[in-house]
């Protein structure tokens, strides 16, 4: 156990209890945004956002294409201070900024508005929601459990909220009812997700973990990269199959320095892809490389997601208890923003 058998004593603003209370958020993220639209015909949604307000469109991306199949709209994350180029005609905009106080997403904003682009608000507050407001803009107010809540702990409020838009627009049907149906199995067993959580927690202390997923869920393989990097204050990486093995993989040759390799294997995979899952451990094993194989669970993507980012966000948890680190602030970002600035 981290911490000397004080497994929490570097929580200080009570991160686990966020993780535990996270499964709630998909109803409250369906009611926030119910009705919310703007007038028009699109074909595509360009969200535009940052960092744990910028990877729920890419888990959407996800979900949608599975639930939709050839039927899907278009999904594009912008992670830019400019507008791309396919947001102007058939494209609805959405920026998103838990904080409202996003530079990169304030700038896309402002560009929708001065060319008259349609255009949604989706943020906690800040100069995002004035903006919004003064223009007459549609807004969707995110909840702010507390002044210390972080946006990569919103995913669920994103995404739903994110779903309800697209259904609000016609662009996909029925998602939000399938979602409903499903989210209460999001949140069983927290109990024994929580023990292996702490229990991958300690295999991976020391280490550099890197996440390998399908290429389907190559952005939850992400995710967990940005959950061992603010919650645990870690390095991490991820990447996914089959890519990885025609490069990647030659790196393990020869270890220069201790990585730790989580997999997350969806049993729906190709049969020749969940082949290369157990080949490719058995080989890195050979060099030298540790590494844990976990199923995906649930009946479809959006369970599948869902379920394995909150063993994400135990273990990247439990690994801030081991590095001795507050799980919730992220300083550096802060400092950087302040330098900006400066």
């Amino acid at each position: 156990m981290p911490s000397g058998g004080r497994p929490h004593q570097f929580d200080r603003s009570n991160l686990r209890q966020m993780i535990l209370d996270s499964p709630k958020q998909f109803a409250v993220g369906f009611d926030i945004a119910e009705g919310v639209k703007v007038d028009g015909k699109f074909e595509r949604v360009v969200f535009s956002g940052e960092g744990g307000s910028a990877f729920p469109s890419q888990l959407l991306e996800t979900i949608v294409s599975e639930f939709a199949g050839a039927k899907a709209p278009q999904i594009i994350t912008n992670h830019s201070y400019s507008l791309p180029a396919v947001s102007t005609a058939g494209a609805l905009n959405v920026v998103c900024s838990y904080s409202g106080n996003t530079e990169e997403t304030i700038s896309n904003l402002e560009e929708a508005i001065s060319k008259k682009l349609p255009v949604i608000g989706i943020a906690s507050g800040g100069k995002v929601e004035e903006i919004c407001k003064a223009s007459n803009i549609p807004f969707v107010k995110l909840p702010m459990p507390s002044p210390e809540f972080q946006p990569r702990m919103g995913t669920g409020y994103f995404v739903a909220a994110m779903v309800k838009l697209l259904e609000n627009h016609g662009l996909v049907s029925g998602l939000s009812d399938e979602m409903g149906k499903n989210m209460g199995t999001v949140g069983e067993g927290l109990e024994e997700v929580e023990r292996k959580g702490m229990e991958l927690a300690g295999k991976i202390a020391g280490k550099t973990p890197v996440v390998y997923s399908s290429e389907k869920f190559a952005r939850l393989a992400m995710v967990w990269k940005i959950k061992f990097n603010e919650h645990a204050k870690n390095p991490a990486f991820w990447n996914f199959f089959s890519e990885l093995n025609h490069n990647e993989m030659v790196g393990f040759t020869n270890l220069g320095e201790r990585y730790f390799a989580v997999m997350l294997k969806d049993p729906q995979d190709d049969p020749r892809n969940l082949k290369r899952y157990d080949v490719m451990a058995k080989l890195v094993g050979e060099k030298g490389l540790e590494s844990v194989m976990f199923g995906l669970e649930g009946k479809n993507a959006f369970e599948k997601i869902f379920k394995s980012l909150l063993l994400a966000d135990f273990t990247a948890y439990y690994l801030a208890m081991y590095n001795k680190a507050d799980p919730t602030p992220v300083e550096m970002v802060e400092h950087f923003k302040k330098l900006l600035v400066g």
